[in-house]
């Protein structure tokens, strides 16, 4: 029988985290420092646990390397794509990640090529995404003499923002904002500022990689240029965010309603429920949904249906993945 596999999340205290992850999503979390929800994830930092089907108690990579049909015999050594949730209860630091070339000579994975959907966000949040330099050089001098407010290029935001974030681009998700995470399955960061923080464990400051971020930035910034359409399926509304060679990312928005969905070209699809209760029927079987419960669906099932009222956001890989 065709089935989605759904997945148990792991999380990760980070200097930067809060409680939101528990107070909003009701997840268990590890301590009221608790950044992020990794939470359709094959990464070995961090992999998710099948917790239903033939594959109950497998992690995601165990299910990739030893049951790839699941996938559609997709190709690749590892798992393409990872889900988080994030929450910034203090600003993260300015980084930027490398593409797919650079992370393979010298970290040995992904490059890691990100977007996010804007969860929840104080009023006057801002995010830092791209800079002002003209020229590498004008980059390097700026970031060795510390001049930041020179550097860093902050935009508002609010909730239902999206923002798609290419390797190469400065970034950092800033205080009082939650948010979805699709990303490349890398986590391989470079840090070139860290507000000056004392990690309060080790007494020290986080390390920083100047040199690297120097030679990972796309200079000069350009945002991209993002088609954001709108259609409906039955009574669901259906906004494509983004359609990359690394992943594709919608949101399906149901309210009080029904709606059936066929499987497209891609091999599978990952699914994160933001809000909202309902259900998914798969094969003639209902399965409950609500806030917080990730999934996959698989190559075998060629068509669902969502009921009830639900906020999701839906993920496939792109050509590259």
């Amino acid at each position: 029988m065709s089935e989605p596999y759904f997945l148990k999340p792991v999380f990760h205290e980070k200097i930067w985290g809060g409680t939101k992850l528990h107070d909003d999503f009701d997840y268990d979390i590890p301590s009221d420092h608790t950044g992020e929800c990794w939470a359709i994830s094959a990464h070995p930092h961090g992999p998710a646990t099948v917790e239903n089907g033939p594959y109950a108690g497998m992690t995601l990579d165990q299910v990739w390397a030893e049951h790839r049909d699941v996938f559609g015999n997709a190709k690749g050594d590892v798992f393409p794509l990872l889900t988080k949730i994030l929450d910034a209860s203090e600003d993260l630091s300015v980084q930027v990640h490398p593409d797919d070339a650079y992370a393979a000579e010298h970290e040995h994975e992904l490059g890691k090529t990100e977007c996010w959907y804007v969860i929840a966000a104080e009023p006057g949040a801002t995010m830092i995404y791209g800079h002002h330099a003209k020229t590498r050089e004008q980059l390097a001098e700026w970031i060795n003499n510390g001049e930041w407010d020179k550097l860093l290029r902050r935009v508002p935001v609010k909730p239902g923002d999206f923002l798609y974030v290419p390797s190469g681009t400065i970034h950092a998700v800033g205080k009082g904002i939650m948010v979805l995470e699709t990303q490349q399955s890398s986590d391989t960061t470079y840090r070139l500022y860290d507000w000056d923080r004392v990690d309060k464990t080790t007494g020290q400051k986080r390390e920083l990689h100047l040199q690297q971020s120097i030679d990972t930035t796309n200079v000069p910034h350009h945002d991209p240029d993002l088609d954001i359409t709108t259609t409906q399926v039955g009574d669901a509304t259906v906004t494509k965010y983004v359609q990359s060679p690394f992943f594709g990312v919608w949101q399906w928005r149901l309210t009080n309603g029904q709606a059936t969905f066929n499987r497209g070209s891609a091999p599978y699809t990952l699914v994160s429920v933001l809000d909202g209760q309902g259900s998914i029927t798969v094969d003639g079987q209902d399965y409950p949904l609500s806030k917080g419960i990730h999934f996959i669906l698989p190559f075998d099932v060629k068509q669902w249906t969502l009921k009830g009222d639900l906020q999701i956001i839906a993920s496939e890989p792109g050509a590259k993945a």
